[in-house]
C-alpha cells in the first residue's frame, strides 16, 4: 500500500468521525468495512454498487453531503486513485440530489 493510500484511509475514517460528531450518524458498517478492507477497496466496492446507500441518504437528510465518501474521493489528491468512470458513478450520485462536488 502506498503513502497515498494510507492517507485516504485516515481521511475515510475522518469523514466517519465528523458524521458521528457533527451528525450523531453512526455508520457501523462502514467502518467495519475500512477495517476489514481498507479506505480505497471499501470506497470501490461501494462505488460500485447500484443504487444510492444508506448512509449516503443519511447524511443528505442531514444536509451534510460534503461528508460522503462520493464527495472526498473527487477531491485532490484523493481523486487520483479513482478511474474517470468511478469519478462519474460519484458526481452522478451527488449531483442526483443536487449537490455540486466542484464548489
Amino acid at each position: 500500500m502506498g503513502d497515498l493510500e494510507r492517507l485516504f484511509d485516515k481521511a475515510m475514517f475522518s469523514i466517519y468521525e465528523r458524521a458521528l460528531s457533527e451528525c450523531g450518524y453512526k455508520a457501523t458498517l462502514f467502518r467495519q468495512m475500512i477495517l476489514q478492507h481498507g479506505g480505497l477497496q471499501t470506497a470501490k466496492m461501494l462505488l460500485h454498487k447500484p443504487g444510492l446507500q444508506y448512509g449516503f441518504e443519511a447524511l443528505w437528510e442531514h444536509g451534510r453531503l460534503d461528508l460522503t465518501m462520493e464527495a472526498l474521493i473527487l477531491k485532490p489528491p484523493w481523486n487520483k486513485l479513482f478511474s474517470d468512470e468511478e469519478k462519474e458513478i460519484a458526481r452522478k450520485r451527488l449531483t442526483l440530489l443536487c449537490y455540486n462536488p466542484d464548489l
